[in-house]
């Protein structure tokens, strides 16, 4: 993460006046450098052209790989993808054009986490956030624009973590879709339960007014928020991940070599 990166973030943020734009599900993507930015202070690394408008990051562990292509013949532009590791499973998520960024980033920031010993599932968390749940483990927004259910994805998997929100149709949940998101059924829990405990959040997104890319039906209002404000939070949100981040390297070593402490004191000696 170069000082010039961080220049051009607070440059385009420098005009715009934010506005609290609630509820999330409906306030467009923002700016995909959430996402980006947190994982270059995370250490991760792009293997795409960087001449190329597609952006490819690789976790450096190689584990983990985020491809982000604004040209996506499909309707996902965001794609995250776990190789598999003993004894990790590999896993998959993707997330359509006009999902906030901020939703995604606080996905991909939970991948420092360790998982908690105990922890709820996403419908657990969506009602505890007011959503409305069923017993065909079904959750839909105050709003019933947006839907979580488990379906099917093909294959013999079990089924996956889906989450839409559409247009109101003429007979409730039916109109067109805005946006999509889809989280394999391997994926970690503790990551569905940040998305979704990020999607159901009442905080406001800080969005510019009349901006485009949000859906009609959002709500905005004066942010108390100044511009400075909104560039030294994304600041202070990279600096958090970067320590983080090192004190995870930290402890992965210190675990590395006591490992192998153990294994060299338990070897036989050898012979002379």
């Amino acid at each position: 993460m170069s000082e010039r990166q961080l220049a051009a973030f607070a440059d385009k943020h420098a005009w715009r006046i934010p506005f609290d734009t609630t509820p999330r599900h409906l306030a467009g993507p923002g700016d995909a450098r959430h996402v980006t930015h947190g994982l270059a202070a995370a250490g991760w690394t792009r293997t795409s052209d960087p001449l190329s408008p597609e952006i490819v990051l690789t976790s450096p562990d190689h584990r983990y790989i985020l491809q982000f292509d604004p040209q996506s013949a499909t309707s996902a532009w965001w794609r995250l993808r776990a190789e598999p590791t003993d004894p990790e499973p590999s896993w998959y998520a993707e997330f359509g054009e006009l999902v906030p960024a901020e939703l995604i980033g606080h996905l991909t920031d939970a991948l420092l986490d360790s998982p908690p010993t105990e922890q709820p599932d996403a419908l657990q968390v969506l009602r505890a956030a007011n959503w409305e749940t069923d017993e065909q483990g079904t959750a839909h927004s105050p709003d019933g624009m947006c839907r979580l259910q488990l379906r099917h994805l093909g294959g013999h998997d079990a089924p996956s973590w889906c989450i839409e929100t559409r247009d109101r149709g003429h007979d409730g949940y039916d109109g067109p879709l805005i946006w999509h998101a889809y989280l394999h059924s391997r994926t970690p829990t503790h990551l569905v339960n940040a998305f979704v405990t990020a999607l159901a959040s009442s905080d406001p997104l800080q969005r510019g007014m009349h901006d485009r890319t949000a859906h009609y039906g959002v709500v905005q209002q004066p942010s108390p928020f100044t511009q400075q404000q909104v560039v030294e939070a994304h600041t202070d949100r990279l600096r958090a991940i970067r320590a983080q981040a090192r004190a995870a390297r930290q402890h992965q070593r210190l675990a590395t070599t006591a490992a192998a402490s153990a294994a060299s004191a338990t070897r036989p000696a050898a012979r002379r």
